[in-house]
């Protein structure tokens, strides 16, 4: 697989809904978000619809499919009802995440390892469709080999323990995580598999991630929404695919 000299943004627009859904009705719409995002740079759009709705939902998903000129990444767990929205829909991208009601956001990565026939016979049909399916997983050899053994075409990887370690201190911990992006980045793509990164990145991390030659894609969204309220969105995208793009360069 060729490398690219340029990473692109997946802007992921959860927590628009997030605060939407704080109070009802239909403002801040994810939708006039996504367009926003497009029109600033991203390269592509995020959005995970849970189980329990707690921020995109089923009408959000039909608008963005409506709306959008650039590629949807529809996040989603590997349960029936997620599959059959997917197959309904048809997005440009499917990324399979773990998801548990409990937690505040997406904690960890897939157990891929433990349930290869589950998820080798669940992407199937996605994969049938048209859909390019990626699988939310850590920085893990045995995750990276069994993402590939199940018919995966990308893969994304969870970047929260780096971006913790940093904005924790934990400057030595964070350096180790870091290194372990770098090498499981160029093990994947050996594989032939497409990398992703995600999860916890703001202007002070995305730049080493960014650099990683083998890195096609970083997927940012609760940081870009938090910025947005102090200086709006469009310039808070546009200084993210800046950082990204000297990174890069």
């Amino acid at each position: 697989m060729a490398l690219d000299d340029k990473v692109r943004l997946g802007v992921n627009i959860d927590h628009v809904a997030t605060v939407r859904n704080a109070r009802g009705g239909d403002t801040p719409d994810p939708l006039r978000a996504a367009q926003l995002a497009e029109a600033a740079g991203a390269d592509g759009i995020t959005a995970h619809l849970r189980e329990d709705r707690r921020h995109i939902s089923d009408v959000d998903i039909e608008g963005l499919m409506d709306v959008l000129e650039v590629p949807l990444n529809f996040e989603m767990a590997a349960t029936e009802e997620m599959q059959a929205i997917a197959l309904r829909h048809k997005p440009h991208a499917v990324c399979i995440v773990p998801e548990k009601r409990e937690e505040r956001t997406t904690e960890g990565g897939l157990e891929v390892a433990r349930e290869e026939n589950r998820l080798a016979h669940f992407i199937a049909p996605l994969r049938d469709a048209g859909c390019r399916v990626s699988i939310f997983i850590a920085a893990d050899q045995k995750q990276i080999e069994a993402a590939h053994r199940i018919g995966a075409e990308v893969i994304e990887l969870h970047s929260g323990a780096y971006c913790d370690a940093h904005h924790e201190g934990r400057f030595e911990e964070r350096d180790a995580e870091l290194t372990a992006l770098r090498e499981m980045s160029a093990f994947a793509h050996d594989l032939g598999l497409e990398v992703h990164v995600g999860h916890g990145l703001t202007y002070e991390t995305v730049q080493p991630v960014a650099a990683f030659p083998e890195v096609r894609e970083l997927n940012i969204g609760h940081f870009l929404i938090g910025e947005a309220i102090f200086r709006g969105l469009a310039p808070a995208i546009e200084e993210m695919r800046r950082l990204m793009d000297e990174a890069r360069g």
